[in-house]
């Protein structure tokens, strides 16, 4: 009798448990499948043009894609990686650098008038999606001018 009543108490909560997970293991969870994950600025590093953006620009950028709504998913058939890294257009990306684990994350950011394009490479895999921002779309980088 007592054994049944241990078997039943074990199956109920292992059902409780798959039936309403702890919030904690949904995150997680969620996390490993997120596209658009948000980013800390102190463990990335953005380029423009080759050149590193200053702290408080780079923190502001982040901050900028952070808060950034996802707008859709762009599907990349095999093959055509190259046509989103490099697209035909006068558009100068962003390039934000993570390291994840062990591997190495980078995210390609062409802003256009009405949209932001997102590249993301990790390893061989690319992912293309967009994003809309009006912080993103009109960010500026301050350059300073030596000859004054």
């Amino acid at each position: 009798m007592t054994m049944s009543l241990m078997i039943t108490i074990v199956i109920g909560s292992i059902i409780k448990l798959l039936m309403s997970p702890p919030s904690a293991a949904v995150a997680w969870l969620l996390s490993k499948f997120e596209l658009h994950k948000e980013l800390d600025s102190k463990e990335v590093t953005v380029t423009f043009n080759g050149m590193n953006l200053e702290e408080q620009e780079k923190i502001k950028f982040i901050d900028y894609f952070n808060k950034a709504f996802f707008l859709k998913k762009y599907y990349i058939f095999p093959g055509n990686e190259k046509l989103f890294l490099q697209p035909e257009t006068n558009v100068t990306p962003f390039v934000i650098n993570v390291r994840s684990g062990k591997k190495d994350v980078n995210f390609f950011i062409f802003n256009y008038d009405n949209h932001v394009d997102v590249v993301k490479k990790c390893k061989e895999k690319v992912i293309s999606y967009s994003l809309s921002s009006e912080s993103l779309q009109h960010f500026t980088i301050a350059t300073s001018n030596a000859n004054h």
